[in-house]
């Protein structure tokens, strides 16, 4: 168990370590990561500049404008650490010869006094290690959740303080890293998204990160695209029409790649879906992802590594009830959102709805699902014991939520994949898996090529490793 600091304890342990010096660059919000170091004692031999381009004018010929047109996003930070750091090394580096230098900078909107915004930012730090090599980079998108613009300002001076702390304490320990950048700030913010990279890192699989800020209730959302890079939604899906895919992929299999591929077809033939702007997203949930037990971060790994090899951008949640996705994706101004799921896990899902809300909650349990720009797409099974396909449309509902289930339907709320292969709803992953193992090559014929292929060369999932004995 490590010991849990005083915001000002760690402050005054970085003023007090001589060999680490930089500048802060802090945007908007977020004018309170200095203060705590200046406050503290000692700042002298910690700060080389503290700097804040409030003015978009001032900002802009400093960092140069952003053609999105906004000012806190990924790419301004981006801007600031270069800026900066360069700035700070040409001038210094022949001056601290035995100093690691870092930068801080921060670019962060809080809640207005009309809460049209919610209060969200860009954190990151540019850091060396040794004082002769290339820096390191940690990025963090941050949402505040306190319901008062100084609070969320002290927040995230707070925050600043713990990244400062944890890349120069934790950079042996990536995962206390992770957790330790919410002491001092439980309930009051949602660290959705941390990308660690520099000489110092290439050992680290940034894929972890986005588990461990799952695993460790820092967010209920995370992803990662296809190369496997940390991503953020306000960046990517920012008024998009996204499907997402939800499944335990252990491994991709054929029925897997059908759903994905019919159900995105379907989505963007849709007649109120842009085409032009659709996403396509693979969710594992960690309720999935621990259904033996223990999570197993290999196991995870493995998932992950299958669905970005055939080009697909990974969801990472703690959102066992779509609501909590929803409401997420609902900040970034989602325009029409596709959910794709099996008919079985929608009956449980409809089951569960009913006898946990049997009183007057019903109606509004349902509608916290089904909103206005929500579609279930229904991937269907066969039925146990019947040649008779399981579809949207025949299953067996409750009869006390039938109405509502058929007002659903009628709606077109609730739709059935068109256009699967029927040839295919033979394949369980489950069944795969027991295969795989046991050395039964069959299961080579259930999955895409790709799959079997990178099974086979990374032993994946437990896949049997020939063991070559030799004569000497």
């Amino acid at each position: 168990m490590r010991q849990l600091l005083e915001t000002e304890q760690k402050a005054l342990e970085i003023n007090l370590n001589d060999a680490i010096y930089g500048t802060f660059a802090e945007i908007g919000a977020g004018q309170e990561v200095a203060r705590y170091f200046f406050q503290v004692g000692g700042a002298a031999g910690t700060i080389a500049k503290t700097m804040s381009a409030y003015d978009k004018i001032y900002s802009d010929n400093i960092y140069g404008p952003e053609p999105s047109g906004r000012y806190v996003c990924e790419a301004r930070l981006y801007k600031m650490l270069d800026h900066e750091y360069e700035l700070m090394h040409s001038r210094l580096q022949n001056e601290r010869l035995d100093t690691n230098f870092f930068v801080f900078a921060d670019t962060v909107s809080a809640i207005n006094f009309q809460r049209t915004i919610k209060g969200d930012g860009w954190l990151g730090i540019r850091f060396q290690l040794d004082p002769d090599g290339e820096p390191n980079d940690i990025v963090l998108h941050v949402r505040m959740l306190d319901n008062d613009n100084q609070l969320q300002q002290q927040a995230i001076g707070i925050l600043g303080v713990n990244l400062i702390y944890a890349c120069f304490q934790f950079n042996n320990n990536p995962e206390i890293l992770v957790q330790s950048l919410v002491d001092n700030l439980r309930g009051r913010v949602k660290i959705d998204m941390i990308r660690i990279t520099g000489p110092e890192f290439e050992h680290i699989d940034n894929r972890l990160l986005s588990l461990w800020l799952v695993k460790h209730g820092l967010t209920e959302v995370a992803m990662f695209g296809p190369d496997g890079r940390n991503l953020h939604a306000s960046e990517f899906l920012y008024k998009r029409d996204v499907l997402v895919v939800r499944g335990s992929y252990r491994p991709v299999t054929l029925v897997n790649q059908d759903m994905i591929k019919t159900s995105y077809q379907q989505f963007r033939s849709e007649s109120k879906v842009n085409p032009k702007k659709t996403i396509l997203l693979t969710e594992i949930t960690m309720d999935n992802l621990c259904t033996d037990g223990e999570l197993d971060e290999r196991d995870f790994l493995d998932r992950a590594e299958l669905l970005n090899t055939l080009g697909q951008t990974v969801v990472i949640s703690d959102c066992e009830q779509h609501q909590k996705l929803i409401s997420y994706l609902a900040d970034y101004r989602v325009q029409q959102l596709g959910l794709v799921v099996g008919v079985r896990p929608l009956l449980d899902m409809i089951n569960a709805k009913y006898y946990e809300n049997m009183d007057d909650r019903l109606l509004a349990a349902f509608g916290e699902l089904f909103t206005r720009n929500v579609k279930l797409y229904v991937y269907p099974a066969m039925q146990e014991g019947s040649a008779e396909l399981m579809t949207a449309h025949n299953l067996p509902i409750p009869e006390g939520v039938k109405f509502l289930y058929r007002h659903l339907l009628d709606n077109r709320q609730i739709v059935d994949v068109e256009g699967y292969d029927v040839d295919l709803l033979h394949i369980f992953s489950k069944q795969v898996l027991t295969m795989l193992r046991n050395g039964d090559s069959e299961w080579e014929k259930m999955v895409p090529t790709k799959v079997a292929k990178l099974i086979k060369e990374k032993y994946l999932f437990g896949y049997p490793c020939e063991i070559l004995e030799f004569e000497y």
